[in-house]
């Protein structure tokens, strides 16, 4: 029984990793890329110039660490969790999108986006409230 318990804690921390993690790569990518502009010139020299700006960003770097993390962690739950459970428990993470795009991108999030994340929260309680490794739960 105990070992079940390691399983499902494990598999928790692992989740709030990658709901933490995942969104907030996500949210500092997209702010570093706003704060470069749009590629506006489609030629070979245009493009480089555009990725050799990113890649001096700090946000953009910071992004990439996060979302590395969040590949870590994913790749270390999938080992023993089953992927109809780990994707959809994951999905919290997109209320923290939202949450962050508000908050620090200064997005507007329509009342029917919201509605749609509400539904996702249902959705993630109900897988979370099953065992993470099917193989497992009998």
């Amino acid at each position: 029984m105990t070992e079940r318990k390691t399983l499902r804690t494990k598999t928790y921390v692992l989740l709030a990793m990658m709901v933490v993690f995942g969104p907030s790569g996500d949210v500092l990518l997209s702010r570093g890329m706003k704060q470069l502009g749009g590629l506006h010139v489609w030629s070979f020299d245009g493009i480089l110039h555009f990725f050799m700006r990113a890649f001096t960003s700090g946000s953009v770097w910071l992004g990439i660490a996060a979302l590395l993390l969040f590949f870590i962690s994913y790749l270390l739950v999938l080992s023993w969790a089953d992927f109809s459970y780990v994707s959809p428990a994951s999905a919290l993470g997109y209320v923290l999108v939202a949450l962050m795009g508000y908050f620090f991108l200064g997005e507007h999030v329509p009342p029917v986006r919201w509605l749609g994340i509400a539904l996702i929260c249902v959705g993630v309680f109900l897988v979370g409230g099953t065992h993470p490794d099917t193989r497992q739960s009998g």
